[in-house]
């Protein structure tokens, strides 16, 4: 499936919002840190809905902001909106983390450095 085909793209957007907000206010955060930070994620927002419970979710800080914005977009779509499901979110999740991996080739910060510019 294509972004032009996902039905929850909106849902990319939401969190892509997020990602873009957590670079500007943390300089430290580059975009492997940004993909370690959609791994812990999807753990820990596994772990609100009874899943993962024996799986760790860092607690560095630098990501923190990452892992809060991707479970708070989650608690608020999941089973809500658009009938999306955890299933549905996680993959969202691992779509982003894609892109974000993919752009990181040109730099450190490079996925911030793509997104910016096509995001509120």
């Amino acid at each position: 499936m294509s972004f032009n085909d996902d039905k929850h793209l909106d849902v990319c957007q939401n969190i892509e919002t997020g990602l873009k907000h957590c670079y500007e206010i943390n300089p430290r955060l580059t975009d492997s840190l940004c993909a370690l930070a959609i791994d812990n994620a999807k753990v820990a927002i596994k772990q609100q809905f009874g899943f993962a419970k024996n799986e760790h979710v860092t607690s560095a800080e630098d990501a923190q902001g990452v892992i809060d914005w991707c479970v708070t977009v989650g608690l608020e779509r999941i089973g809500k909106i658009n009938d999306l499901t955890l299933k549905e979110y996680v993959s969202r999740l691992e779509k982003i983390k894609g892109s974000v991996l993919r752009h990181s080739k040109d730099g450190k910060r490079s996925y911030y450095e793509f997104v910016r510019n096509f995001l509120p």
